[in-house]
């Protein structure tokens, strides 16, 4: 079965993860972090992405991310990968890919999971049993959406922006909705539409992303795949 195209949509924030080779690390010491984030802050400058929240574990990473054009998600990725992984085959004395595929990028319905999703990805080393408290990670995005950590990378999103008056006060309110875990369906919804890659949100959302992008956004209604298989 082919593979979809890409979600361009301008503006519109994504969930992208993306694996090493058979789940094997992509970052094996401190040094390697710091040349990753460097090189993803340097491409979303030079591609015109946002970065709303990250995460960058041992073999995957997550990224919050809106695009300023069509495509650009995609720009970025190659250029963090042109660099990091000549980088980090040179500095461990390794050949050949470092990733599993492709990159995987979700659409966000912003209304419903904008916050949700900046959550689960900064609470992935709470979850892992790596850290108690998400401000002792230090390769993630909470210290500075929660605490005012600088962190030239992320750049807020409305929704974050519309948590308080002032920073002070959205950072606040923002460590107050990692008082508790997220609850399971939306652990499972989040997980679902990054594995299957559809557009995370309602059907109505769904509609729109599908006219948007010229592609689908949701899986075929069951009766419909199985058709569509018989007519092959």
């Amino acid at each position: 079965m082919p593979r979809l195209p890409r979600y361009g949509l301008p503006g519109q924030p994504q969930h992208v993860i993306q694996r090493g080779n058979s789940r094997a690390a992509i970052f094996a010491r401190a040094a390697d972090y710091r040349h990753f984030r460097d090189y993803l802050a340097l491409a979303c400058a030079e591609h015109a992405c946002a970065v709303h929240a990250y995460v960058l574990m041992t073999n995957h990473i997550h990224l919050l991310i809106t695009p300023a054009t069509a495509g650009a998600i995609g720009r970025v990725m190659q250029s963090v990968g042109r660099r990091y992984v000549p980088y980090f085959n040179w500095s461990r004395g390794r050949t050949g890919g470092l990733y599993e595929g492709r990159f995987r990028a979700t659409p966000i319905d912003t209304e419903e999971y904008m916050l949700r999703c900046y959550r689960y990805i900064e609470r992935n080393p709470v979850r892992a049993g790596l850290v108690r408290d998400p401000a002792e990670y230090p390769w993630s995005s909470y210290r500075a959406n929660a605490l005012g950590e600088l962190d030239s990378l992320i750049s807020a999103h409305e929704l974050y922006a519309r948590l308080g008056k002032d920073a002070s006060t959205r950072r606040a309110a923002y460590r107050s909705l990692h008082d508790e875990e997220l609850d399971e369906p939306a652990l499972v919804a989040i997980r679902k539409a990054v594995r299957t890659g559809w557009a995370l949100g309602s059907d109505q959302f769904r509609d729109e992303i599908a006219r948007r992008s010229q592609r689908r956004a949701a899986p075929l209604p069951r009766g419909q795949r199985s058709s569509s298989l018989m007519s092959k």
